[in-house]
């Protein structure tokens, strides 16, 4: 596996190589394709997982699906990065950003399982032979059928948002909007706690809400700040969390079966749903008041948003997906979490480094006020011959957090280049974030930004 290089000739190949193949070399490829191939298909056996009837009628069933993401990326690291002491303004490196297995299955009319199996972000700096571990273990009942099931397990019904918890095979862009996964191995296991839940359909309404127990703070991978004047998690015993949210489904209706919510549809729906939604744990943030005392606070979470999937044409296969929101964090005051995704880098040097930290670090989550949207438009189908079709995208999170002097801005541009619908996909993108310095008066502003560019494929079914 590809991992950080040295600073020498041989590694500024490597990234200029790896430049180039991100920014085009899959360009000269695509040109010589013929334009009589047919455009491709799926085969019918793994359209839609592997399944087994267990019933002549089909109504029960077991399925199994499977998920890989790979990324190849460059990154402009933040300011003072190391890698193992090394100073690194530069990084490269290959990983699995996502490996999953799902064995669901409806067993009896009334009586619906899902398992879900897998890894996330293995790179050159993790630890070997370690990592996979069960995202979901649920199982829930029809008590009226489509209307009230209740289920217990280790679950993701999450609130307050569409993308709180999402179906992964199917992301418009090349991830997800992390903010949205406000808590992940903080005080969940990757979004999943141990409690029930309640979800159905009420005519076109579909709602979700769940109660659980949050795993304590002592044993998180994202281990929170010790306590001081600005809200970090508590170490104190977990108090229950409440997550709800409710859509509004104008159109056509979206499964919920799983706790996963749809991406891109590719046309083939034509969905309008406006959502809302809130999660709330008592006393989950604490901090140090102005005589030096522990004060506890709630968390308190809510957003309003709306999804939007058709087809532009159906004889040519075009379809849009659009999506926005607006989002209201209450972690408490000055609130503030910095997230790299698979971050390539661990260290900083003294001295030099900035308020992000290192590698890809940035300031997504805090106590504030969010706005976020996204958008993509999905071109004819066999475009590229045998080769599928392109679906360009972009994405944008703006946010005013209480911590920082100047607004988030972060954004992601790319393209999809769909193989074989999403069981066949590449997909090229650049994201732009920005750097915040700490001011001598003690203002956290934006100083500079830097970009990251990442190659992804995935294989899904």
């Amino acid at each position: 596996m590809l991992s950080v290089l040295p600073r020498s000739s041989a590694a500024h190949f490597s990234k200029a190589v790896l430049l180039a193949l991100l920014l085009g070399g899959t360009g000269p490829a695509v040109a010589q394709v013929a334009p009589t191939l047919p455009p491709p298909t799926v085969p019918p056996g793994i359209r839609d997982g592997l399944k087994t009837y267990l019933s002549p009628d089909s109504s029960t069933y077991l399925k199994l699906n499977f998920l890989a993401q790979t990324w190849a990326r460059l990154n402009e690291s933040n300011p003072g990065t190391t890698v193992n002491g090394e100073p690194e303004p530069h990084t490269v490196d290959v990983g699995i950003r996502r490996v999953r297995l799902v064995l669901s299955g409806q067993l009896t009319p009334r009586l619906y399982v899902f398992l879900q199996f897998g890894q996330n972000n293995f790179s050159y700096l993790s630890p070997r032979k370690t990592g996979a571990f069960f995202h979901d273990v649920t199982a829930d009942y029809a008590l009226i059928k489509k209307h009230l099931s209740l289920g217990f397990g280790l679950n993701g019904w999450n609130g307050p948002s569409r993308f709180a918890n999402s179906s992964t095979a199917s992301i418009l862009g090349l991830d997800l909007p992390v903010f949205q996964e406000a808590n992940i191995d903080v005080n969940d296991q990757f979004l999943r706690r141990m409690g029930g839940y309640a979800k159905g359909k009420l005519g076109k309404l579909d709602y979700r809400a769940s109660v659980g127990q949050p795993f304590i703070t002592q044993t998180a991978s994202a281990v929170p700040e010790p306590i001081s004047r600005n809200s970090t998690y508590s170490t104190r015993n977990p108090r229950a969390a409440v997550h709800s949210y409710l859509m509004y489904q104008f159109l056509d209706q979206e499964s919920n079966a799983g706790a996963g919510n749809a991406g891109s549809y590719l046309g083939k729906k034509r969905v309008l749903n406006l959502g809302a939604g809130l999660v709330h744990q008592s006393r989950a943030m604490w901090h140090r008041g102005p005589a030096g005392d522990t004060i506890s606070t709630d968390m308190n979470l809510w957003a309003v948003d709306v999804y939007y999937d058709a087809p532009v044409s159906r004889a040519a296969g075009t379809a849009i997906t659009a999506y926005g929101g607006y989002y209201r964090y209450d972690f408490g005051p000055g609130y503030i979490r910095n997230v790299g995704v698979m971050n390539p880098a661990n260290g900083v040097r003294a001295g030099q480094g900035s308020f992000n930290g290192p590698g890809n670090n940035v300031p997504l989550t805090g106590t504030g006020h969010i706005l976020y949207a996204q958008a993509g438009y999905l071109l004819r189908q066999g475009l590229l011959g045998g080769l599928g079709t392109l679906q360009p995208y972009a994405q944008a999170q703006w946010a005013r957090y209480e911590r920082l002097a100047d607004p988030l801005m972060v954004y992601n541009v790319g393209v999809n280049w769909l193989i074989l619908g999403n069981l066949s996909k590449l997909s090229v993108n650049y994201q732009n974030r920005p750097i915040y310095t700490a001011q001598s008066n003690g203002d956290v502003k934006a100083t500079s930004r830097r970009g990251e560019y990442i190659l992804q494929y995935q294989v899904a079914f």
